[in-house]
């Protein structure tokens, strides 16, 4: 038996669009979409930037994890147009000339990943985390990156990497 996909009279049949100008990685992006697409979609849709990903879609795993004016976000919760006016930073922005930021290396070092799936959310967290000042100890570090999920459990050499970067010479601030 086949589905029949049927227009309910009540759901518009013209989609209102909008203007948003965001800034992204120190680049502007004009964009003409729907009020209601996500920071998300329009990082991965529009900006083509999939280091952003898309895990639970709900604000639950932390993979969509990006910086808006230095503080972490769920860019799966913020509405694209929220973000104007901001600067938006993904992990595609966190490396300067060439050179990987210190968590980035500090990730690479510590084997701070399995699969890579979470590994972008992570990083922009644990960037954050240090910068927020919630890097002083490993409970500190388990408490307030436990927004951000890894499935293959490298919980232990993500803290490892935060705490090599929070207590190393390397100053670590949001960008």
């Amino acid at each position: 038996m086949g589905w029949i996909m049927a227009i309910s009279p009540n759901v518009p049949t013209d989609v209102r669009t909008v203007t948003v100008r965001l800034t992204v990685n120190g680049g502007e992006l004009p964009l003409e979409i729907e009020p209601r697409v996500t920071l998300l979609d329009a990082l991965r849709e529009y900006a083509h930037l999939y280091g952003v990903k898309k895990g639970c879609d709900q604000g639950q795993c932390g993979a969509c994890t990006v910086h808006v004016d230095g503080r972490r976000v769920l860019a799966c919760l913020t509405l694209a147009a929220q973000a104007e006016g901001q600067e938006v930073t993904t992990i595609e922005g966190l490396a300067a000339e060439g050179e990987l930021h210190p968590m980035q290396d500090a990730f690479i070092r510590h084997d701070a990943f399995q699969c890579g799936y979470c590994t972008p959310g992570q990083i922009m967290s644990a960037v954050a985390c240090i910068a927020e000042g919630h890097a002083g100890s490993d409970a500190d570090v388990r408490e307030y990156m436990s927004g951000n999920l890894c499935r293959c459990g490298a919980y232990p050499h993500i803290r490892a990497a935060v705490r090599d970067v929070a207590t190393g010479s390397a100053e670590v601030t949001a960008p």
